[in-house]
């Protein structure tokens, strides 16, 4: 679908236009400020809807009061009028029959860069991505990607300054135990100690009352006999079960230190534990980021683009492997048109502005595209004296 005609009055700096244009390449040229941009705004006040009308605030010719466009576009005849502030369109089908929604039918014709594809060589990196991107047919959400590959780099980030904090950590002591020693055993192991210390002192005194009952009652000799024996065994027992309290007090004065040794040696097991468990999460941080680029790489590697050589890394758009501003005027007038191509294949009308920016290799390769894609090419040109064009 190209226009077949356009009728204009009070657009702009427009009085009235009809241009019945050419199929494939149609220059518009005057000098400064005669109306060029006015006869290419009026295709795009036409088509445009709410983003042309904030492009372009005052449609309306100074003095007048009203102000129309007509564009025969074949299947479709499409006329905007305006009228003060307000402003009405009708889209007609070639049998005459009128199109409810009429703006939803030319935004399902209009591309973004359609009307000035060269404008895409004037977009920031990441807008020239943006438009790229809504070229190409991805199996995986980019957005999505990038958006959970940077949760995953902020986390690793967290606790690689979590690792960092931990500092470097000495080896746990040898020869310590691993539970505190209880001091509470120790002093009642002292106190069994004491108990037996004076079970035989009892034991000995026993022995020395027998003595005595021997010296003063031969006639209970026997039986002191037996008692002595008796207690002397008992203290003999006795005395070879008695702990050593002296190794016990110094196992006492012992057990702070020792303690302190083993809460010592439990912190640094602590920050070893805490320290692999956090390099365990990071590592895996790790892996996701790699599995994400992966699958991003994966899904542009099986992309189609418009244009052979076209691609796009984090930055911006690539040609051949390289910036996209980096490329030459030439590839990037062939590129943006491809773009604008891709972007709208039903309405293939582009509009070029500052076409008096083109030298005439450029113009050339603009129409050899045209050509061979069946677009139709509006271009502005200030007037050169080779009476090209509709003057």
């Amino acid at each position: 679908m190209k226009i077949i005609s356009l009728t204009a009055e009070n657009v702009k700096r427009l009085k009235a236009v009809e241009i019945h244009p050419d199929d494939t390449m149609q220059v518009i040229t005057g000098r400064n400020a005669q109306g060029k941009t006015s006869v290419l705004d009026s295709i795009w006040l036409a088509l445009g809807g709410g983003t042309a009308a904030r492009e372009n605030p005052r449609p309306i010719r100074d003095g007048q009061n009203t102000a129309s466009v007509t564009l025969n576009l074949g299947d479709l005849t499409v006329t905007r009028t305006w009228k003060g502030d307000k402003t009405t369109l009708a889209v007609t089908s070639a049998d005459g029959a009128k199109h409810s929604g009429p703006q939803g039918v030319l935004d399902a014709l209009v591309g973004r860069l359609s009307f000035d594809p060269l404008a895409f060589t004037r977009l920031t990196a990441r807008e020239q991505r943006e438009a790229l991107l809504d070229l190409v047919d991805l199996d995986v959400d980019l957005t999505a990607l990038d958006t959970a590959r940077k949760t995953e780099f902020t986390q690793r980030t967290d606790i690689g300054r979590q690792v960092k904090a931990l500092g470097d950590i000495p080896t746990p002591a040898a020869g310590v135990p691993e539970a505190e020693v209880s001091a509470g055993d120790l002093i009642d192991q002292i106190n069994a100690a004491g108990a037996a210390s004076e079970q035989q002192r009892q034991a000995a005194a026993r022995v020395q009352a027998a003595s005595a009952t021997v010296e003063r009652l031969e006639a209970e000799l026997a039986a002191a006999r037996v008692e002595f024996d008796a207690a002397r065994k008992a203290r003999l027992e006795g005395h070879q079960q008695l702990p050593d309290v002296a190794d016990l007090r110094r196992r006492l004065d012992d057990v702070e230190s020792t303690n302190r040794a083993v809460r010592e040696n439990a912190a640094l097991r602590a920050r070893l534990i805490e320290r692999d468990r956090l390099q365990s999460a990071y590592d895996e941080h790790t892996a996701q980021i790699a599995a994400l680029d992966q699958q991003k790489a994966d899904a542009l590697a099986g992309a189609s683009f418009p244009v052979e050589g076209l691609g796009f890394d984090d930055d911006g758009v690539t040609y051949q492997g390289v910036p996209f501003a980096q490329a030459s005027s030439a590839e990037q007038i062939r590129v943006s048109l491809a773009m604008a191509m891709s972007l709208n294949p039903r309405l293939r009308v582009i509009r070029i502005l500052d076409g008096s920016l083109l030298d005439a290799e450029s113009l050339a390769l603009i129409g050899e595209m045209a050509s061979a894609a069946d677009f139709q090419v509006w271009v502005e040109r200030v007037a050169d004296g080779s009476g090209m064009g509709v003057v």
